[in-house]
């Protein structure tokens, strides 16, 4: 009869905070196992020695390489490969012998920890118990004496080897968050909280419950004295002073209106100033569904209008900016670009006691010209067909004059319910200027639920395919299509 293997989680270094269960499974088992570094000191020995009895077999399991360069001619990875197959055939032996094995782990055996690597190696021959263990995640709550999330709120544990922007544009979106896997990776944490606008907030907890514990606000740590069992934690809303708002983020002292671009439509990619912004307004004003791609925060007020009521909406920002409070208009796209930052800043002259801001995002043309490669890789001219603000006449003037100018055309609202023939009037236009087979991108919803992008030549452009969604891409004389590529060379030919 085979042996059990026993998953045993330790807790995070306080050999008091080991469950009931673990010290008696530590206690009986036939073979205690545990890794270490290479200089053999185990922090998870340690941990479990109070628990250890005369004359149990211990396997020491070391690593050949943590943080440290290899010599292994497969590199890190398979030098890890290699140490894992050797350690979990060591501990296949005592359990086909019938020993019952317990492998200990730092904090949970589940969570960031390597008792996983031998669990998945073992499982298929053996049978497993797992014993959970507290992890350093509440360890470090506990330290800081504050609450981690209340109510709705989220937690998110990052490990602190993201690529730095991810990192931030996470941070930036959290509740309430919990980064690991620190060590040598702080610089780019401390680099990823100060990006997403939250390092005041954040605190450093190294070695959480252990008589070694230390506890330091985030931007006040030296980098170079980070061990590997620490973490950055930043808490919920309860964290924050009683003038603070959501994940303790404070709240501007006057009122203000940020004017914020959500950008074409995917929220990947929405920037972290824009969700901070988001996130700290006490009012949010747009177009309905703008607003509804915007989560929800607890006791922010929704203003939806309809999409043609900009002076309206841009007049509501600034009486409550007024009253004291932290307002954001929200646009797809980018908001200066025929979006919600003219009309506020026109309005905002009859309101000389309130700030406005402008939180630029990625625009249309730009989505639209990621899809098909870079049809804007040269001079180009961003023009609306909308006559609703402008008159037509104006609208074909410029139109003529940059197709004669031979610049790329990147057109906005080139249609709605009520324009459909607009469209057709530009071509006409471009064609006086342009050959029929220069290439015409039409992008819709990009980055949206609905996304479609179509590529015609010019020639034959349908008003029919364009729809108030659409952005269109008008390529010069200069621009190459083939297949599902077009782009524009950056060199002019003299």
């Amino acid at each position: 009869m085979t042996g059990t293997l026993y998953g045993v989680g330790l807790g995070p270094g306080d050999p008091e905070l080991v469950t009931v269960k673990a010290a008696r499974i530590i206690g009986t088992a036939d073979v205690v196992a545990y890794h270490s570094a290479r200089h053999g000191r185990s922090i998870a020995r340690r941990i479990a020695e109070p628990y250890l009895r005369t004359g149990q077999i211990e396997e020491h399991l070391v690593y050949p390489v943590t943080t440290e360069t290899t010599e292994h001619p497969g590199g890190y990875a398979v030098a890890m490969e290699d140490f894992y197959r050797e350690s979990a055939e060591r501990i296949a032996v005592h359990l086909d012998a019938g020993r019952d094995v317990a492998l200990l782990a730092e904090g949970d055996p589940l969570f960031y920890s390597s008792y996983m690597h031998m669990h998945t190696r073992l499982t298929a021959r053996f049978s497993a118990v797992i014993i959970p263990g507290v992890t350093s995640v509440s360890a470090a709550s506990a330290a800081i004496a504050t609450p981690l999330v209340t109510g709705d709120e989220v937690l998110s544990v990052l490990p602190g080897t993201m690529p730095v922007r991810e990192l931030a544009r996470r941070l930036a979106d959290a509740d309430a968050a919990v980064v690991l896997k620190l060590g040598r990776s702080y610089p780019q944490v401390r680099e990823a909280l100060s990006m997403a606008g939250r390092l005041d907030e954040a605190f450093y907890v190294e070695r959480a419950s252990t008589d070694a514990q230390r506890v330091l606000p985030a931007g006040e740590v030296d980098a170079d004295g980070v061990p590997y069992f620490s973490l950055a934690i930043l808490p919920g809303g309860a964290g924050g002073s009683a003038t603070s708002g959501r994940s303790g983020r404070v709240k501007p002292a006057t009122g203000g209106v940020a004017v914020v671009g959500l950008g074409p439509g995917d929220v990947d990619w929405m920037t972290p100033q824009s969700r901070q912004e988001l996130a700290a307004a006490t009012d949010l004003i747009g177009y309905g569904p703008y607003l509804d791609r915007v989560p929800t925060q607890p006791g922010q007020r929704r203003h939806p209008s309809d999409n043609t009521d900009e002076p309206e909406r841009a007049r509501l920002a600034c009486e409550l900016a007024e009253q004291g409070r932290a307002v954001a208009v929200i646009s797809s796209g980018d908001p200066g670009v025929f979006a919600m930052a003219t009309a506020v800043l026109e309005e905002a002259k009859q309101w000389p006691d309130v700030a406005v801001r402008v939180i630029p995002a990625m625009t249309a043309a730009q989505a639209v010209a990621s899809r098909v490669g870079a049809p804007l890789g040269h001079d180009y001219a961003v023009i609306s067909l909308s006559d609703r603000l402008k008159p037509w006449d104006v609208i074909a003037g410029r139109l003529s004059a940059a197709a004669e100018a031979d610049l790329v055309l990147a057109i906005y609202n080139p249609a709605s319910k009520s324009r459909t023939w607009q469209v057709a009037a530009m071509r006409d236009l471009l064609l006086e200027h342009r050959e029929p087979g220069t290439p015409v991108v039409i992008g819709r919803d990009i980055a949206g639920p609905r996304e479609s992008v179509k590529i015609v030549r010019l020639g034959d452009l349908d008003p029919a395919d364009v729809d108030m969604r659409c952005l269109l891409i008008v390529g010069s004389s200069q621009t190459q299509w083939y297949g599902d590529t077009v782009f524009t060379p950056r060199r002019y030919p003299a």
